[in-house]
């Protein structure tokens, strides 16, 4: 079930709400990172995370388990986060290592690379020609890029993608902020990765409480997954505009995201 977004409490307005829900179980925290750790930039590569932000997460690790699920190839946010202890879940969840995961690590879809290199290579050819689109090949899956496209070219990047699913209707194709991402046809989400985290980490139980806080619609799977058994927290942009969502809670910018994960440490 899913409510227009200003229809959900602010969180840091309805903490009581939230302490009730909490009391008597064990948080564990997930967390997207672009907008919602850190601000989102004209270029991925520009990204940085706040001393503040990384000083907050550094305290929360040391006292409950997290795990950043971004979309970001995971050796990037694992650096850009830098911390150690924490679980890091790239490409949408379909790489997971870190923060003493019992066995070996989760690389979902790994037999998809080659496929989704010819994906970004396609992409990248039919739109060579329009300035300041960005094709970002993280392994199993592709980004389109388009913040830095001109109003007037941005149909065109619409029509490749559009094109594209239109042909391989396999492959899921996710619309996010100014980023088209596309992954491979493989049964695996966020959500899946969320639920598959907690079931490792012996976690999955009646007295753990786990909390999803992201900002885009990439976050839907993990909202929905944890819906009934969870706290998903959507990390609103104010000024843009974005549809219903799973969440349970709004939380408006980084700073307040900020505020709330240093009142839970």
């Amino acid at each position: 079930m899913k409510r227009p977004i200003d229809d959900l409490p602010a969180i840091l307005d309805h903490l009581d709400e939230f302490d009730a829900r909490l009391a008597g179980r064990r948080p564990v925290v997930f967390l997207d990172f672009d907008g919602t750790l850190a601000a989102i930039v004209d270029h991925p590569d520009q990204v940085a995370l706040s001393d503040g932000m990384r000083e907050t997460l550094r305290a929360l690790a040391q006292r409950l388990r997290i795990a950043v699920v971004s979309g970001r190839d995971r050796r990037d946010v694992e650096t850009l986060v830098g911390i150690e202890g924490i679980v890091y879940a790239g490409n949408h969840g379909f790489d997971i290592a870190g923060g003493g995961l019992p066995g070996t690590a989760r690389s979902v879809g790994q037999d998809h690379v080659e496929l989704m290199e010819s994906v970004g290579e396609r992409l990248s050819a039919e739109l060579t020609h329009v300035p300041g689109v960005l094709i970002e090949f993280k392994r199993v899956s592709v980004a389109v890029h388009y913040r830095n496209v001109a109003q007037g070219d941005v149909a065109a990047v619409e029509r490749a993608v559009d094109g594209f699913r239109a042909a391989h209707p396999e492959f899921r194709v996710m619309s996010g902020k100014k980023v088209h991402e596309i992954l491979p046809p493989v049964d695996w989400d966020k959500g899946r990765a969320v639920l598959w985290l907690l079931e490792v980490l012996e976690l999955d139980t009646p007295d753990v409480l786990p909390i999803y806080i992201g900002d885009d619609v990439t976050d839907e799977d993990a909202f929905e997954a944890l819906q009934g058994r969870g706290i998903g927290i959507c990390v609103t942009d104010p000024g843009k505009e974005r549809g219903p969502t799973a969440a349970d809670f709004r939380v408006r910018g980084i700073a307040a995201v900020e505020r709330f994960l240093a009142g839970l440490a």
